[in-house]
């Protein structure tokens, strides 16, 4: 018997990719049947992103049928995993997330501050209903969430969900995998990252080449300058010398907006007053790749695809499958519940992790405590993240307005209360559970 797949956002830019991934692994992974299913709004893009893949199918020469469907409970059923890949309100809300903050001089980012924040709001609830036909209606499914911010969305599965079977999946830590190879010289299997932190907020502890720690030469090279990581919708601005060495552990790009946020901000209002921020250029680059999938002679994963800012999203999906349907007993960082991995973090909370992919899941390695440099922006960090979902699920304005100003790249009573007022109203279609 072949695995059925359903992917939830089928209508994605990054579903070739997804589909490259499992021709790739056919050996391995026999995907029978993979359902692409999207929204009314996404029908044009799911069409054509299924053509695609029926022509990267024939040409690979695998018997995998694909289908489209508008309405997930016609696919769900006897699925043996779920992916999710959805954007609430599509870019036309991202835009907001970024240009809103930024207008009132805070950085307009789509995972991070307060554009995360509300891109959770409207996700989780979404999220949540689908996990719920799930567990109506594939049970034994497996659900992967790549859906951003994913770390938040991991922690309200856990919390509010109705199966088990979930883990989160980011880019980010695969992406700095691959840097560091790529800054080696050597094949991405020959080195292993000991990742810790949060979603977004991750940390590489150790880096091993052929198992031998050289961490300490990873610091170096980035004090001297040099990329770690292969994500491409964040300003490479290098790191100050010397505090990296002080540091003594890798940061993911992200973290950019924690500890050089004067420059990011200043960067991000440049990009704002010309018209183009990220969200923006996105835009772009979604049309023109939508351009490209539509010709009848493309039969492969356009290269283009890796400008998207989210290369290796759906490489690290399949991997992430095939090792639990195959009991690879492998390491790959994923978001899952903590059970003690980072001992300075609560036990039941999502945490990103690296863990051994077992068929019954992920069971993460033990970390630790985090370093003391990075233990406590975490800490907080995950603090607005836990009172962030719990005011999606009860649609509460006091917890949205409390994790806003926990949030260190907001940090303002007043102003921040002005922020979510203009923010709510901005969103109010998609955020039904504030305007009861």
């Amino acid at each position: 018997m072949g695995l059925k797949i359903v992917t939830i956002g089928g209508g994605s830019s990054y579903t070739p990719e997804l589909v490259e991934g499992f021709i790739k692994r056919y050996d391995e992974l026999p995907v029978s049947e993979l359902w692409l299913v999207d929204i009314e709004e996404g029908k044009e893009k799911l069409e054509i992103i299924a053509d695609l893949a029926r022509r990267m199918v024939k040409k690979a020469d695998v018997p995998i049928q694909i289908f489209t469907t508008l309405d997930r409970r016609e696919a769900l059923p006897g699925a043996d995993f779920v992916t999710t890949q959805i954007r609430v309100g599509l870019l036309d809300a991202r835009i907001k997330d970024e240009r809103i903050p930024l207008k009132h001089g805070f950085i307009g980012q789509e995972t991070n501050g307060a554009g995360g924040m509300f891109k959770a709001l409207r996700t989780i609830p979404v999220i949540l209903d689908i996990n719920k036909d799930i567990s109506e209606l594939c049970p034994d499914a497996w659900m992967i969430n790549f859906t951003n911010p994913s770390g938040m969305i991991e922690e309200a599965l856990l919390k509010y969900g109705y199966t088990d079977k979930v883990i989160g999946l980011c880019n980010v830590p695969i992406g700095i995998e691959m840097g560091v190879a790529k800054l080696l010289g050597v094949a991405h299997d020959r080195v292993r990252v000991d990742f810790a932190g949060l979603n977004h907020m991750v940390f590489g502890l150790n880096v091993y080449l052929d198992g031998e720690n050289i961490t300490k030469r990873i610091i170096d090279d980035l004090a001297s300058g040099k990329s770690a990581s292969e994500v491409k919708n964040i300003n490479d601005i290098n790191w100050e010398p010397d505090f990296i060495r002080a540091l003594g552990v890798i940061p993911c790009p992200y973290h950019r907006y924690y500890f050089m946020r004067d420059e990011m901000l200043q960067t991000e209002l440049e990009e704002f007053k010309k018209g183009e921020v990220r969200a923006e250029v996105v835009s772009r680059l979604e049309k023109e790749l939508f351009e490209i999938y539509k010709d009848k002679n493309l039969d492969i994963k356009p290269p283009q695809l890796e400008q998207r800012g989210g290369a290796y999203y759906s490489d690290a999906a399949c991997r992430l499958i095939n090792s639990i349907y195959n009991d690879k007993k492998d390491i790959q960082p994923v978001n899952t519940r903590n059970n003690g991995a980072i001992t300075s973090l609560p036990h039941d909370c999502a945490v990103e992790v690296s863990s051994v992919i077992t068929k019954d899941g992920p069971k993460p390695l033990s970390m630790g405590e985090l370093p003391v440099a990075v233990n406590g922006l975490v800490q907080q960090i995950k603090s607005f993240e836990r009172v962030t979902v719990e005011a999606a699920y009860e649609g509460s304005y006091e917890k949205a307005l409390l994790a806003l100003i926990i949030n260190p790249l907001v940090a303002s009573d007043k102003k921040a209360k002005i922020l979510l007022d203009e923010m709510l109203e901005a969103h109010k279609k998609y955020l039904p559970k504030f305007f009861k």
